[in-house]
């Protein structure tokens, strides 16, 4: 089993980082091979908006992208991955401009028929839900602000996901992030760590 982690997250050492880590330790921990992706530290250009990912040879599990960077490989790692942990911080009530470009150019993974205006793109290779997985979103705003802040990331993070046939199986929100003790941000990664073991489970259970 392969498990993928993709931080939105500039700042690879701090709290989202560490909580996605754990959750990616928790999977392997379960018996899965896990990756984790900072973001930041891949070459993505913003998206163009010229479709032709989307209109290229439905055949094709990932559509053709005439920009050469990095998302190609990553859509690749994605499409071999039994199951994913996405891990953004609010950022203006929103997840980052890195998660949203990222988001943006993994509009390849759905095909659309330029006959079959004003739709929306169907997936490519529909996961048909045996694929599964976890949203983390962390924030300064306390953990009573979830709705207001986190849940429009979860919506964000998650949207593809559900085009592409994939189980959200937990949805982790971690606010107050300026005032959490040493404690209080251990206690959050024992949570996502047993989160990444249920992600597992969960990915198992359709085998």
């Amino acid at each position: 089993m392969y498990i993928v982690g993709f931080l939105g997250s500039p700042r690879t050492k701090g709290i989202c980082s560490r909580l996605m880590q754990a959750a990616l330790d928790g999977a392997q921990s379960n018996g899965a091979t896990v990756k984790h992706f900072d973001l930041i530290k891949c070459n993505i250009q913003h998206c163009m908006g010229c479709c032709k990912c989307l209109f290229d040879d439905p055949a094709r599990a990932i559509g053709r992208c005439p920009i050469k960077d990095d998302m190609g490989a990553l859509l690749e790692e994605y499409s071999r991955a039994d199951g994913y942990v996405f891990a953004s911080p609010v950022y203006d009530g929103a997840v980052t401009a890195l998660m949203k470009k990222y988001l943006e150019r993994k509009i390849g993974l759905t095909h659309r028929s330029p006959d079959a205006p004003a739709t929306i793109g169907a997936a490519r290779v529909p996961a048909e839900f045996k694929k599964k997985g976890l949203l983390i979103v962390t924030g300064n705003c306390p953990d009573e602000y979830r709705e207001v802040m986190g849940d429009p990331c979860f919506e964000q993070m998650g949207a593809h996901w559900m085009i592409e046939q994939v189980e959200t199986v937990e949805q982790i929100y971690v606010g107050g992030t300026e005032v959490l003790s040493e404690a209080d941000i251990e206690n959050r990664r024992q949570k996502a760590f047993q989160a990444g073991i249920a992600l597992v489970d969960a990915v198992n259970k359709e085998t």
